[in-house]
């Protein structure tokens, strides 16, 4: 008898199977929150190269950096900055670009700042990006040029 009940040590397959269906519906359930996150996470990211960039453009413009102006362009895509009175007669040169995923809906101003003085030549909300699931985030630049999101 007793070496029956030694051989009886450990899982059937029921007991098996339902430590699979539990683990599935675990991760299941926080798939979801995972996205969410990362959304959220991406949405940071995007916000804060803007603002970076913007701080960048003031910068190379208050120290006449190429002895030009600077700005910013925001597209859905992408954000670049530029050397150059306007984004479309600039030198692709000097370009630099920092890449937004193209899920986010991007409703965006070009800013440009004036040389020497490093003041924009448009305050209020630069952009609004937006995710799927309608997390937005604003950047946005005053009259003296201070920069928050």
């Amino acid at each position: 008898m007793r070496d029956l009940v030694a051989a009886r040590h450990g899982f059937t397959l029921i007991e098996v199977l339902m430590s699979v269906v539990i683990i599935g519906m675990l991760v299941g359930m926080s798939l979801p929150l995972y996205q969410s996150f990362q959304n959220r996470n991406e949405l940071d990211i995007a916000a804060q190269g803007i603002a970076s960039m913007l701080r960048r453009a003031q910068m190379y413009s208050r120290g006449m950096n190429g002895d030009s102006q600077w700005g910013v362009h925001v597209e859905t895509g992408s954000a670049t900055l530029f050397k150059g009175a306007s984004y479309v007669g600039r030198n692709p040169t000097y370009d630099e670009t920092n890449v937004i995923p193209s899920s986010f809906t991007v409703s965006a101003n070009d800013v440009l700042f004036i040389k020497f003085t490093g003041a924009p030549t448009f305050t209020g909300n630069v952009t609004v990006l937006t995710t799927p699931n309608n997390e937005t985030r604003t950047v946005t630049i005053n009259g003296q040029g201070t920069v928050s999101y």
